[in-house]
């Protein structure tokens, strides 16, 4: 029987509702209709999508969005899928499109690992960014995480051949796990003998420059799908 990721799974996430701002909510309003796509049973057309054929990343949990739309303007020739749940982020990045007139990016507000096994067809994607998801750092919560090898697998199969996926954390055990799990998908490759130095497309956020103030580390995590 064929691993479905989405039947009676523990979610990574919890639905918070968080209070909207009254710029969130017009970005919604106005800019909703156009950069938001609706969750679908069906494997999305990205030439049809953007209007173009390009490589297309899929990042995962955007947050309020700052990360996403810094390396959609600085890649403007590569389209991108923001993945995320939470209302005031998808508000707050639709806002940052309007302001950045950012066309290669669109959003869908809705369950990652059902976005994966629904709206992205195998061997499609250039890449993936999961950048900071929840490490659930207590130990009777290492299940609701994220980066586990179902799921995994499962982006490894969303991969096209030498595309790539990149995971930051700021959480030292999470990086292990991640590593671990990383290291042991046989369609998966690590670029470097280990963590991987961070990316130039990747900014550093305010919470990581604060963190490295601090001595915390940060760890970059760059695979590629084997060919």
């Amino acid at each position: 029987m064929m691993y479905d990721p989405t039947e009676h799974r523990i979610r990574s996430f919890v639905t918070r509702a968080g209070r909207l701002s009254l710029a969130q909510r017009r970005a919604l309003e106005q800019l909703g209709p156009q950069f938001l796509l609706p969750f679908a049973k069906t494997p999305l057309d990205f030439a049809r999508i953007f209007g173009r054929c390009a490589p297309t990343i899929l990042e995962i949990g955007f947050g309020m969005g700052d990360t996403t739309s810094h390396i959609a303007k600085s890649m403007p020739e590569t389209d991108f899928i923001g993945v995320e749940v939470h209302t005031p982020g998808v508000g707050s990045l639709l806002k940052q499109i309007g302001e950045q007139d950012l066309t290669n990016l669109r959003l869908i507000q809705h369950d990652a690992v059902e976005v994966l096994t629904q709206m992205i067809a195998p061997s499609t994607l250039a890449g993936v960014h999961v950048f900071f998801p929840d490490p659930w750092h207590k130990a009777r919560h290492n299940k609701r995480r994220l980066l586990q090898a179902p799921f995994v697998k499962l982006l490894a199969q969303r991969l096209a051949p030498g595309a790539y996926l990149h995971c930051a954390t700021d959480w030292q055990e999470y990086a292990q796990q991640m590593l671990e799990v990383l290291g042991a998908e046989s369609a998966l490759q690590n670029t470097a003998d280990g963590y991987a130095p961070q990316p130039d497309y990747r900014p550093l956020t305010k919470f990581e420059n604060r963190g490295l103030r601090l001595g915390h580390g940060v760890w970059d995590l760059v695979f590629v799908k084997k060919s």
